[in-house]
């Protein structure tokens, strides 16, 4: 009898075992079977050598993404309707390439996908716009992901791990990804030197953005002198300086950065809405009235002329063993003057610079998961 008994023992258990692994057999064939069909409109995104940069904005109830009221990471810069925007239709929009379609951004996928790496977002404000909806679509995607904020000693960087998957996700700040030198004249910008690179090559996936702060002059200016090919002066033409620094930038990417472990993106150019001429509102100062994107697929305003030098530096100063990854998103987002927080913001100024969330920026970040997985 006892025989039997353990017998019986044994064949339950060996059911509940084999029973186990055919459920963990479905799972990982249907999240596979997931991960193939989107491989699919990648291949065919690719295959029709489609721009996901041109397109426009079409209006869609199935957005946005998220519901930024729950992502409690929102810096209050971005928080619109925490501070008050009393339109929605800005949230209902979803970027249509020209001839064919971008994937739904796949929160559970990418963190798969990007299991024990570390991505990093390098730059000014727009970085950590960037990086703060990331984290947002992450959050609302994947619930259960138990996402824990990573102590540092540096202050430049801020950190979050999805502990479920081992993905690290940081941002950098930094105005002018070269460095400000505290000299005995004063803070030097310098345009020749790079010294936080030995931070940002340890990471797997590198998304860098410059450009709001070249230009700022008087108290916002956080540097008083610039140092070019070891000379120092008071001032210089700032797009040069842009040029410089960026050519700075893309040197280090060739000397520094091991393309068999990191890859690298550039941001672009984010644009900002101060201008209504730009959009055809002569009348118009600011973005503050703005509800409904630009019209159509082109911007009367043109492309800015950092977006030429960018273009021009990656050009010639990357090689294809090395290479740089545009994330050219200043059309689309020329297109979205009313995608700024204008005065819904925890400062309650005019910002017509950096973008409410959830909006705009889920798109960069949609097309940035649509380059990782091509």
């Amino acid at each position: 009898m006892e025989i039997i008994t353990r017998i019986n023992n044994y064949l339950v258990l060996m059911f509940v075992l084999v029973s186990a692994m055919s459920m963990l057999f479905i799972i990982s064939s249907a999240e596979m079977s997931n991960i193939n069909i989107n491989n699919n409109i990648i291949d065919n995104v690719k295959q029709k050598g489609c721009n996901l940069y041109e397109g426009k904005w079409v209006y869609d109830e199935s957005y946005p993404l998220y519901d930024s009221l729950k992502c409690k990471s929102i810096r209050k810069e971005f928080a619109c309707l925490q501070f008050g925007r009393p339109d929605h239709q800005y949230l209902k929009y979803r970027w249509q390439p020209n001839g064919c379609n971008l994937p739904r951004f796949d929160g559970k996928d990418f963190l798969w996908r990007m299991r024990g790496k570390h991505i990093m977002f390098v730059g000014d404000s727009v970085s950590d716009n960037h990086w703060q909806s990331l984290l947002c679509l992450l959050q609302s995607s994947v619930p259960g992901s138990n996402m824990i904020t990573v102590p540092n000693n540096n202050t430049a960087i801020s950190t979050v791990k999805f502990q479920g998957y081992d993905v690290w996700i940081s941002v950098y700040l930094t105005h002018y990804l070269v460095d400000i030198e505290n000299e005995k004249i004063g803070r030097v910008l310098n345009l020749d030197s790079i010294k936080a690179g030995e931070t940002w090559k340890q990471a797997d996936v590198l998304i860098f953005n410059t450009w709001l702060w070249w230009y700022r002059s008087g108290p916002k200016q956080p540097w008083d002198y610039i140092e070019n090919n070891g000379k120092i002066v008071k001032d210089m033409d700032r797009m040069a300086a842009f040029r410089k620094g960026l050519e700075t930038w893309a040197k280090w990417v060739q000397t520094d950065v091991n393309p068999s472990k990191t890859k690298v993106f550039f941001q672009g150019i984010s644009p900002f809405h101060y201008h209504g001429k730009e959009w055809n509102e002569p009348s118009a100062t600011n973005c503050s009235n703005e509800t409904t994107p630009v019209n159509g697929t082109t911007y009367p305003g043109g492309a800015p002329s950092a977006l030429t030098v960018l273009k021009q530096v990656l050009n010639t100063n990357t090689s294809p063993s090395k290479p740089v990854h545009l994330l050219d998103i200043t059309l689309l987002s020329q297109l979205r003057k009313d995608g700024h927080p204008s005065k819904y913001n925890g400062f309650h100024g005019m910002d017509c610079t950096h973008w409410c969330l959830a909006g705009v920026p889920d798109t960069w970040n949609t097309i940035l998961y649509s380059q990782l997985r091509s």
